[in-house]
């Protein structure tokens, strides 16, 4: 049997492969540039990218790609081979330090927001070394940003480093007051849990739905789903085992540090969860999850679902993202430490996440808004639309002390016992756990809960690092000005405090009271995409983005265009799903089975036998028939009225409050029909099937 320790990351150019392979006077230059920042020089990546080529035609590559993650959502890439021509019609195998630091795909092709017209087609990738380059289908693929030819940002991974950076620049100011010369870099960690489902293949190609959205538009609910509380962390299935034992080889091979699997709350879900990484790697690493997890399940004729929301009436999918700050010397600055009250540092940093978190709420609830996440957020599943922050009782209760100018006297650990002599006896944690909550403290890091399965985390993390960036900003320059340092920074913790407390909330995030409250409050409620976006543009989030340098103005409106663009596009596409499914299939298959039924009851009733089920069963498909047929004509009437007028941002309103309402409506008349349907009728396959066929 393989040990993991031999192979792990044995299709990584690593930190290890880089030593082994490259001159030490290079080797030193470019961990220069991956932990400093320092520029590379041409002659360090020729050297880089010989080594490189060399090492992945050791491992059977034969082409290269720069990968990167333009605004689609998923990664892009090219291939190219290694081969150049050599005297004699024979070849050479060749990679320059140009081929390595730059790319030159076709921007047009991908979403600009305007950024690009349609004849403006160059564009620039450009090599990321701080993530390791990889070998996948034997192919060097080359993490790398992607830009127009002005530079402009088009893709996730370039905002993403530049809220990085933002951050470490403010931190680091905080850092040098408490007297840390030490620390040259500080940066945000992430850990992404990663939610899908697993159905059979051959039952995924008979749902033009799954193929065309990603989700079932039509199902009536299962006899059984999810009531029992059977599924979580139960035992799991043969046939997924085997499917989670190569995705965790496949991944390992590849440098992803994949830790806990388990079965999830809806019958057919499950969940990977990884070891924290750098939040660039981290993004990379989850793409590339995403990715792995759909090719494997194919080899094992299964489909892996990404959709926020693949089945009505049970769970969807989330992907909690994990956050926190940590020095490059590896002091963590949201970990508390034994005494978190009399921990200024911790205290500092904690209150500068709740002042981002209230301040930009509505950056966050923009970082997670897509069309699928809209069936999710809001459920008893997953977090509300509304922002807040739970803390539990212990730093709650030291909060308040300082607001007040209490001392601060809490209980501390306590110990757990169970009543039972031979079970061993631990320490509890001071805080609970609390899974309503959108953006949770969990010990040394904040869980952000709100982001979908299939978006990326490189939007919620660019959010998140930016604001806190700029709550930290916002102190140091008070605390540098301070004649006092303690006293001053007493009263920023304070101010901030006082300022910021209506963000905080322990309690539970599913109930109505916690709608009303937060009203109250003044907090944000934004439902759906189209309520939350238009509040990207807002000035206040337009001055901290830019001021910080994360994105340019014309960057923003682009991400503004795109995301609307693509709200209102997945919607078209579920809608017109919808309209060929209910016109092509469901229709004709109530028609052909209310027939047989009333063939039936003509038999019956010459023969004198009761026919009370067919009469009364066709009466009712009739009846739904002619629902449908409505629903149709809405559906139709409601496509047709969005489409109307160039804007953008009045289609996805519209979509909103007409398309999505008549798909609604058509659904609901389709899946009562299906459940008075016979089986042999109905053309897909159902609920029961999809979800407990694994």
């Amino acid at each position: 049997m393989k040990k993991i320790s031999d192979y792990f990351g044995c299709m990584v150019f690593n930190d290890q492969v880089m030593k082994e392979r490259l001159a030490p006077e290079v080797y030193e230059k470019l961990k220069k540039t991956i932990e400093e920042g320092a520029r590379l020089d041409t002659n360090v990546a020729s050297a880089v990218a010989e080594a490189m080529k060399e090492w992945a035609i050791d491992h059977g590559a034969t082409h290269f790609t720069h990968w990167f993650q333009p605004l689609t959502g998923i990664t892009a890439e090219k291939h190219d081979s290694f081969i150049a021509t050599a005297p004699g019609g024979r070849v050479m195998m060749e990679f320059s330090g140009k081929e390595l630091i730059k790319g030159e795909p076709d921007a047009s092709a991908f979403p600009s927001g305007g950024l690009r017209a349609t004849f403006e087609a160059r564009g620039y990738t450009a090599w990321d070394p701080t993530s390791y380059a990889f070998i996948k289908d034997n192919t060097l693929c080359i993490p790398t940003a992607f830009c127009s030819f002005g530079g402009e940002a088009l893709d996730k991974k370039t905002p993403l480093l530049r809220s990085m950076e933002a951050l470490s620049r403010q931190a680091l100011r905080i850092l040098r007051l408490f007297g840390n010369t030490t620390s040259k870099y500080v940066h945000s960690s992430s850990g992404a849990e990663q939610e899908y489902f697993l159905i059979d293949r051959s039952l995924y190609n008979r749902r033009p739905d799954l193929i065309f959205t990603g989700r079932t538009l039509f199902g009536a609910k299962a006899p059984k789903g999810q009531e029992l509380h059977d599924h979580y962390f139960g035992a799991i299935k043969p046939r997924v085992a085997a499917y989670m034992a190569e995705l965790d080889e496949e991944l390992w091979k590849l440098g992803v540090l994949a830790k806990t699997e388990h079965n999830e709350v809806a019958p057919g879900q499950h969940e990977l969860a990884p070891i924290y990484s750098t939040t660039n790697i981290a993004t990379d690493h989850n793409q590339l999850t995403m990715e792995v997890m759909q090719n494997v399940a194919l080899r094992h004729n299964m489909v892996c679902l990404l959709h926020e929301k693949p089945f009505e009436g049970v769970n969807g999918s989330g992907k909690h993202n994990n956050w926190s700050i940590d020095t490059d010397d590896g002091i963590n600055l949201l970990k508390p430490g034994a005494s978190p009250h009399e921990n200024a540092q911790f205290l500092l940093f904690l209150v500068a996440v709740i002042q981002a978190v209230d301040d930009y709420q509505d950056l966050l609830r923009i970082s997670v808004a897509t069309a699928g996440n809209d069936h999710r957020l809001g459920s008893h599943e997953a977090p509300p639309a509304i922002i807040s922050v739970y803390l539990g009782k212990e730093l709650t209760d030291i909060l308040e002390s300082i607001e007040n100018d209490a001392p601060y006297s809490g209980a501390g650990r306590r110990e757990m016992e169970f009543g039972v002599p031979s079970l061993p006896a631990f320490f509890g944690d001071t805080t609970d756990r609390n899974r309503t909550s959108p953006f949770a403290y969990t010990g040394n890091k904040f869980e952000f809960r709100m982001v979908g399965a299939s978006d990326s985390i490189a939007c919620a993390n660019i959010m998140l690092n930016s604001a806190v960036a700029e709550s930290l900003r916002i102190f140091a320059d008070r605390l540098e000005k301070a004649e006092d340092f303690n006293a001053e920074l007493h009263r920023v913790l304070k101010d901030s405090i006082v300022a910021h407390k209506r963000i905080l909330f322990n309690g539970n995030g599913y109930s109505d009271e916690w709608i009303e409250e937060a009203k109250r409050r003044g907090l944000s409620n934004l439902p759906t995409t189209p309520d939350c976006l238009p509040r990207m543009l807002d000035r206040k989030n337009v001055e901290m983005l830019t001021s910080h340098g994360v994105y340019t103005e014309m960057e923003l409106r682009s991400r503004y265009e795109i995301l609307l663009e693509n709200y209102t596009a997945i919607v078209n596409i579920e809608a017109a799903t919808m309209l060929d499914m209910a016109q092509r299939d469901i229709l004709p298959a109530v028609s052909r089975f209310s027939s047989e039924l009333a063939e039936n009851a003509g038999y019956k009733a010459n023969m004198n036998v009761d026919c009370t089920y067919e009469k009364t069963t066709s009466v009712e498909l009739s009846e739904l028939q002619n629902e449908m047929v409505r629903c149709i004509a809405d559906l139709k009437e409601a496509y047709d009225f969005a489409q109307k007028g160039a804007d953008t941002t009045g289609m996805s309103i519209r979509i909103r409050d007409r398309v999505l309402p008549a798909m609604k409506a058509l659904r609901s008349a389709a899946d009562r029909a299906e459940v008075l349907t016979d089986n042999y009728w109905w053309p897909f396959p159902t609920y029961a099937q999809l979800l407990f066929s694994v």
